[in-house]
């Protein structure tokens, strides 16, 4: 009896040894170490769009304000992945990233719609990825886009240009200012003249204050951003907006689906607001563990009320209107959520 009762013992010993040299791990690899996962590391944040531009230039912002806010303080590298209107990175973050969230992707914000109306893979790219697996952190800013014109025209109003026609230049097929002025025309009936071949918004810009073109579909921040004179001086007038509602600088200017006569039209341009919603869309591929998600989503959003960060945009012009992780997602599927000939109705309209 002792001696069983002695073994007994023993045994208990041993194994509180073990335990006590197992446990340590085993509770740091469950509670402690999905804090800590990030310590050490690097995350490689890739932009769809080459260096300089709108996408970039809010990644870098994120990249320079976000690791404060993630527990072990990893850096975040920018690295600019071009190619097919960000479906190059797409496709990479979906099928060759690594899915530990230490590669995090910021596309075009056309891949929203992707699913449906496919306005990226139109525009000369393939989508390899399925977007509802995709692990969404939130976006930043919304940036609707408007009609602008040159106020010394004779475009006062937005029935003038559905009178008469309207030279409005754009960069490329599938790029927001090409898609919004193709869509201006086949669903509120105005006639702008697209000129296209520009290679972004400075040189819409430049082209207008040539006479090249008389006006324009780009984001109010760029215009703010990049001819603020024009917004002081009243040298241009914007016509109408792409948002679901109007933006509180633009309360007297009317959105496009309060002009759109038909209800096919007003859910298209529903549809197509989902994605100036989420302007900067941030996202993990699929398969990354849930723990590095909601790490990454509560850093986002831990950056979105940081002084420092609200700072910063402010300086470029921006208005912090984030939408969070779920949300996002919630955005994402509702955007797609189309009858069948609805969305062959949408692509029909974007097709010039």
């Amino acid at each position: 009896m002792i001696q069983s009762t002695s073994r007994r013992t023993v045994l208990r010993g041993l194994a509180g040894a073990a335990l006590g040299s197992a446990l340590p791990g085993a509770v740091l690899a469950q509670g402690a170490a999905p804090d800590r996962f990030f310590a050490g590391k690097t995350i490689r944040l890739l932009v769809g769009t080459g260096a300089g531009a709108g996408y970039d230039l809010m990644g870098r912002m994120l990249a320079e304000h976000m690791p404060r806010f993630i527990p072990g303080a990893p850096k975040i590298v920018v690295e600019n992945m071009v190619g097919a209107g960000s479906l190059v990175m797409a496709n990479y973050l979906a099928n060759r990233a690594p899915r530990d969230g230490t590669v995090m992707g910021l596309p075009l914000n056309s891949i929203i719609l992707e699913p449906s109306v496919k306005l990226l893979s139109r525009a000369g790219g393939a989508a390899q990825f399925d977007l509802a697996q995709m692990n969404w952190i939130g976006s930043p800013c919304e940036e609707p886009p408007v009609l602008w014109v040159m106020s010394h025209t004779k475009f006062q109003r937005f029935a003038d240009c559905q009178a008469e026609k309207m030279i409005v230049g754009a960069s490329a097929r599938g790029a927001d200012n090409f898609t919004v002025a193709l869509l201006n025309n086949k669903l509120l009936g105005t006639q702008l003249n697209i000129v296209s071949g520009y290679q972004g918004t400075n040189d819409l810009f430049l082209a207008a204050d040539r006479g090249e073109i008389q006006g324009g579909n780009t984001a109010y921040s760029a215009i703010l951003l990049g001819r603020p004179d024009w917004v002081r001086s009243g040298k241009v007038r914007i016509l109408a907006q792409y948002g679901r509602e109007r933006t509180a600088d633009l309360m007297d200017v009317p959105t496009g689906i309060e002009l759109a006569t038909t209800p096919n039209a007003k859910r298209i341009l529903e549809a197509l607001s989902s994605k100036f919603r989420a302007a900067y869309p941030f996202l993990l591929p699929q398969e990354t563990p849930a723990q590095q998600v909601a790490t990454l989503r509560a850093a986002f959003s831990q950056t979105m009320v940081d002084a420092e960060f609200k700072a910063a945009i402010a300086k470029l012009g921006l208005k912090l209107n984030p939408v969070d992780g779920e949300a996002l997602t919630a955005l994402v599927r509702a955007a797609n959520d189309m009858p069948a000939e609805l969305i062959e109705e949408f692509r029909r309209a974007t097709e010039g």
